[in-house]
């Protein structure tokens, strides 16, 4: 990106200040000195423009390029939109609950005070050099010039933080010394149009010596996504009430996954999303954060949980209600005109590719990609699209998921860690794998094998068929030969995008299914094992029932995650391998296959097994058939991670 410095340090009276290009960082700032360099009585603002978690007062380090803004030098300030004493109410009056902008409308930012030392160190710090010349009839004003709504700055006098309004005067002997404030911004960067992110604040000396001005130029630190270069740190998922069948299994996946994430090395216990019962856990929501350098050199990170742009998905409710507090914000976005297709808002429609430079581009925090409905200009929210690319460094890719029937990214790609000069790979679903295990299994004379090994589920009926009946079935090949090439054409979107090689390809064996079509043409009659064909009297649906995980008679089912069905829509056939969660560097959870038994073995599991190996990393299993699989979801639908969000993003590699 470009850098820019426009006009000098020193201004004078009423002259206009600055330029900047790109997005945000930080400040903070040790003790003045008794006196500085330069002129006694000219005004002199200074941030941590170099990022080096002081503010230099007496030296020229932060003075370079202070009227501008590049991804690797330039003044940040944080949107303070956590709550850090939980003074954010979650219910009205009479316990009635709040309406979705309500919950939103309550930050720390949200107030005109400083709330706490926790909050206190959210604010990026701005000094001005003492002017130890100045006469006894000196006064100085503070006046932000750009970004006025978006931003307030706070003064320090005897140890207690106050609002700068136009009122707010500092004195000789406060001019002399030197004075430090504080800036937080109210709001992330929605819409770059209509602000960028700067806060321009300038600082007015008169005297009878005359009058000086100077301003100093800080931006909001960019939303960020996280990718899988950042460690787990821990793992969230739905833990859904109630004492039917399906609650019954869904905590039964809750306490596994909670001895696979222990057994990973993660620590930290499980956060379980429990009031609303919406088991997609990846989907309502998207970990984020925005971080600055703070007091010490330290890292000043607050995470913010990017909720789906799906309103009217409740779930999303409880990132306010339970997540919300000391470092901790969330963020909703409001879209007039949602897109046609509401399951493309799902947050598992949101993933990251890990750090990359590629053609003159540079992405040293990552780049989402998005899947969207190719042919049909049918995509993600353009209001939550528009701010995830104001920020400035993750600009959306978009992918065709025109082929599944959920729509989302994460049922066919994911990123793996790597010990190359890249850093990672890509993991990709190779139906033609999944076509080969089923067609090398019939040739040694295993076609009479079930291609499921899943047990029967009181009263739910496990699946029939056997691997001769789906390699004749009406629409299995053709299905899988389609998503190979929708796969393969995505693929060179990628490789063009980041220059990704063939060798840097793992390909994990898959099968994708058509929805609600029959599997045979040889007079047989077995339907894809999907919830929606479950049987209308099994102990399974009727549990869903009860606890309203399933609207059954509904247009939209809730359980399951497509939401336009379409017989030329695809979705997993076999549990979709490269749909689990990464929970450390070397360590992958994959859903269990429930493929073919030949020999003993699972014939998917040995083989997603060893391409995850060649990968280097130990994968285990755990079995989501019930809890997610048949709602057209795998592991990672059911879950999300907070990852290790501290290192710089604008010292980040990208390769």
């Amino acid at each position: 990106m470009v850098r820019s410095r426009i006009g000098r340090r020193i201004h004078p009276a009423g002259t206009v200040v600055l330029a900047l290009v790109a997005a945000g960082s930080v400040l903070a700032g040790p003790a003045l000195p008794a006196s500085a360099s330069g002129p006694a009585t000219q005004a002199d603002l200074r941030a941590d423009v170099n990022r080096d978690g002081r503010i230099d007062v007496t030296g020229d380090t932060d003075t370079s390029g202070e009227d501008s803004w590049s991804v690797s030098r330039g003044a940040v300030h944080l949107p303070n939109l956590d709550d850090d004493t939980k003074r954010c109410p979650v219910t009205g009056p009479g316990g009635k609950p709040l309406s979705n902008a309500k919950l939103a409308a309550c930050n720390d930012a949200s107030d005109t005070k400083v709330n706490g030392t926790a909050d206190a160190a959210d604010l990026a710090r701005v000094r001005s050099v003492p002017m130890p010349g100045v006469p006894a009839d000196a006064e100085g004003s503070l006046k932000v010039t750009t970004g006025t709504k978006q931003t307030h700055v706070f003064l320090k006098r005897s140890g207690t933080w106050t609002l700068v309004t136009s009122r707010t005067r500092l004195t000789a002997a406060e001019l002399r010394s030197g004075v430090g404030f504080g800036v937080e911004a109210t709001d992330v960067i929605r819409d770059s149009a209509r602000w960028d992110g700067r806060a321009v604040i300038r600082l007015t000396v008169k005297s009878s010596a005359g009058t000086s001005s100077d301003s100093v130029t800080l931006r909001t630190a960019p939303l960020l996504t996280q990718h899988h270069l950042q460690g787990t740190q821990q793992v969230m998922v739905t833990k859904v009430r109630g004492e039917g069948e399906y609650g019954r299994l869904q905590r039964k996946f809750v306490k596994e996954l909670a001895r696979e994430v222990k057994a990973a090395g993660i620590t930290t216990p499980l956060v379980t999303f429990e009031k609303y019962g919406d088991p997609w856990a990846q989907d309502f929501v998207e970990p984020a954060y925005v971080s600055m350098t703070g007091a010490g050199g330290r890292p000043q990170v607050m995470r913010v949980m990017l909720r789906s742009a799906q309103l009217d998905r409740v779930a999303g409710r409880e990132l306010f209600e339970k997540i919300r507090g000391r470092d901790m914000g969330v963020v909703q976005v409001t879209d007039p005109a949602p897109p046609d297709d509401w399951s493309l808002n799902s947050m598992g429609n949101l993933e990251t590719i890990p750090p990359y430079a590629h053609n003159g581009r540079s992405y040293p925090a990552g780049r989402i990609i998005m899947g969207e409905r190719k042919g049909s200009d049918i995509r993600p929210s353009k209001v939550m699209r528009t701010m995830l690319t104001s920020q400035g460094l993750q600009s959306p890719l978009l992918l065709d998921t025109s082929w599944l029937g959920v729509g989302h990214v994460d049922e066919f790609v994911q990123f793996l860690p790597a010990d190359t000069r890249r850093g990672w790979r890509i993991g990709l679903a190779d139906p033609s794998a999944g076509l080969k295990l089923l067609r090398d299994a019939k040739r040694d004379g295993h076609g009479r094998t079930k291609v499921f090994s899943v047990p029967r589920m009181n009263g739910a009926p496990a699946p029939k068929e056997t691997i001769d009946q789906a390699l004749r079935s009406r629409h299995l090949v053709a299905d899988n030969e389609m998503a190979a090439k929708r796969i393969a054409a995505n693929l060179e979107i990628l490789k063009r995008e980041t220059g990704v090689t063939d060798d840097e390809i793992v390909r994990v064996p898959a099968l994708y299914t058509r929805d609600l079509e029959e599997r045979t043409d040889d007079g047989q009659s077995i339907p894809v094992p999907r919830l929606t064909r479950m049987g209308a009297d099994s102990a399974l649906v009727n549990s869903l029932k009860e606890h309203g995980q399933q609207k059954w008679l509904a247009d939209k089912p809730v359980t399951s995650r497509a939401t336009t069905p379409a017989p030329v829509m695809t979705s997993a056939y076999v549990p979709g391998a490269v749909n689990g969660v990464l929970l450390g560097r070397d360590r992958y959870l994959a859903p269990r296959q429930w493929g073919p038994v030949i020999g003993g073995k699972d014939i998917f599991t040995e083989a997603v097994t060893a391409v995850y190996t060649q990968a280097g990393l130990k994968v285990s299993y755990i079995d989501d058939w019930y809890t997610y699989h048949l709602g057209q979801g795998e592991v990672h639908c059911g879950t999300n991670t907070l990852r290790d969000v501290s290192a710089a993003w604008w010292a980040g590699s990208a390769r």
